[in-house]
């Protein structure tokens, strides 16, 4: 049988979580979650509480979700603080865009971005040339130190797009 449990407590032995629900009474059980996720739900959320075939194990198979926002076709993992408040989240739209913590703010491909600026150095060098010829030709004296720009200490190794 399937019922609602209210989570009261979850604990984290090993690597295992385990959690006191009251269904009919306390209880504890395991969680099931999908594969590669570790979430760990607030104090009084809703869970969907089931017996298994052993009825010494039991399992919390989801929560009653009160934030949801993704459309059909949309995914979002998400964070909340200790009174349900959003702290993070990474939300797939069905539009092809991820919104990491926002949606007012651009990530920069990294590569491109290096390309660009050593373009416009490479232009800043070829009009500082031109500056030291003119001012000689005046008979004054100007020599240009070339400029470089180096990014690669704000490359990040560990976010990638294409």
């Amino acid at each position: 049988m399937i019922t609602f449990a209210k989570v009261k407590e979850s604990i984290l032995e090993g690597l295992k979580r385990t959690f006191k629900v009251e269904q009919f009474g306390v209880k504890t059980a395991t969680e099931s979650m999908p594969f590669g996720f570790d979430g760990s739900p607030l104090k009084d959320m809703t869970a969907i509480y089931s017996n298994t075939s052993n009825d010494a194990e039991s399992v919390i198979i989801g929560y009653i979700n009160k934030n949801q926002i993704a459309e059909a076709g949309e995914s979002r993992i998400y964070s909340l603080d200790s009174d349900g408040v959003l702290k993070a989240f990474v939300y797939c739209k069905k539009d092809g865009v991820i919104e990491l913590n926002g949606s007012t703010n651009f990530v920069v491909k990294y590569n491109e971005l290096q390309t660009v600026l050593n373009a416009l150095a490479s232009s800043i060098n070829t009009e500082n040339g031109k500056i030291a010829s003119a001012i000689g030709l005046l008979g004054g004296s100007y020599v240009p130190s070339p400029i470089t720009i180096d990014i690669s200490s704000a490359k990040n190794e560990t976010i990638k797009t294409n």
